[in-house]
Formats: structure tokens, C-alpha cells, sequence
């Protein structure tokens, strides 16, 4: 019975070093993300204009999302939006989803708007961010690759001779094993 046991033990020992060597972690998949957005001015007047954006989601569904902005010159600003929580700081500006419009699944887009007041000039932003990724109109992968884990090397040598001995497997020298 003690042969068998030894046999039973060894198996046990080789089955894990070599389950630990065919281990290899699985990375996780990151979102895709990108938007389009298309900036139209509906009407323009002496100091004031109105505009409606169409924002598209290209990338993975999302339960919220923040629009950004920056205006060209200093002195455009939002004075009165909808469809969106609209805040000013300089000359960026954000706006962001509200309870009803706030989940925008894939490929699907919103429509909100503004009031705006401009001095010197109205000329148009040039990029807008949704969620933080730039809306270039096409999807972006993430900036970094995963990578496999290395390999583990198995010890040289041959493996060591194991036994059980009470509820502990210990080495020849009846050194318990970690």
C-alpha cells in the first residue's frame, strides 16, 4: 500500500508542475471605443448662435458619457443648452448625459444642443472627446497589446522523491514539501 501511495503522490506532483507549465493567462479584452460627432450651427446672429451636435457612439455600449469640447476663441460661450448637463470653464466645455439619454449602445447616436454668445468671431470646435477618446469617426484598440506571462522554467535536475507521511507529503529526508 505505501508503493501505491508514493505512485498516487508522484502523479499528483507531476500533474501540477506540468498543468503549471501549459497555465497561460488569458488577457482581457479592453473596450473599443470611438464617435463622430457632427457640430452644426442652425442659426447665427450679431453675438449669438444656436448649434445641434448628433453624437455618435462607434465603440462599446455605454450606461453614461461626458462630451468634450474646447471653442477656438476665448470669448464663445454656452449661455443655455438641452439635452445635456452643460458646463463652461474657460474655453472648455462639457456636456454630459442626463437619466433618459445617457445609455448609447453601439452605433447609436443623441442630438443635443445650445444657445451661444461669441464677441470677435464664431468659428467652429475642431475636435470634440467623448468619455475621454477622441471622436475621429472610426473605433480605436487599446494603446497597449497584451501580453502572454512568461513561462515558467522547470527546475533542473530530477524531481524529488515525495511520500506521505501522516497528512503531510514530505521529501525523502522527511522534510515536509512545499
Amino acid at each position: 500500500m505505501r508503493h501505491r501511495q508514493k505512485l498516487l503522490v508522484a502523479g499528483a506532483v507531476g500533474a501540477l508542475v506540468l498543468g503549471g507549465l501549459a497555465t497561460a493567462t488569458l488577457p482581457a479584452s479592453a473596450a473599443t471605443s470611438g464617435c463622430a460627432v457632427t457640430y452644426t450651427v442652425q442659426s447665427e446672429w450679431s453675438g449669438g448662435f444656436s448649434a445641434d451636435l448628433a453624437v455618435t457612439n462607434l465603440g462599446d455600449a455605454m450606461s453614461d458619457w461626458t462630451l468634450t469640447f474646447d471653442f477656438p476663441n476665448a470669448d464663445q460661450q454656452v449661455t443655455q443648452g438641452w439635452s445635456a448637463a452643460w458646463t463652461q470653464s474657460g474655453s472648455g466645455v462639457s456636456a454630459s448625459s442626463l437619466g433618459w439619454n445617457g445609455s448609447l449602445g453601439t452605433s447609436a447616436s443623441t442630438s443635443i444642443g445650445f444657445v451661444g454668445a461669441w464677441l470677435d468671431a464664431n468659428p467652429e470646435p475642431a475636435s470634440f472627446a467623448l468619455n475621454g477618446t477622441p471622436c475621429t469617426g472610426s473605433t480605436e484598440s487599446p494603446t497597449t497589446t497584451p501580453t502572454d506571462d512568461p513561462t515558467t522554467t522547470p527546475p533542473d535536475g530530477p524531481a524529488p522523491q515525495l511520500s506521505v507521511s501522516g497528512n503531510q507529503i514530505v521529501t525523502e529526508d522527511g522534510e515536509p514539501y512545499r
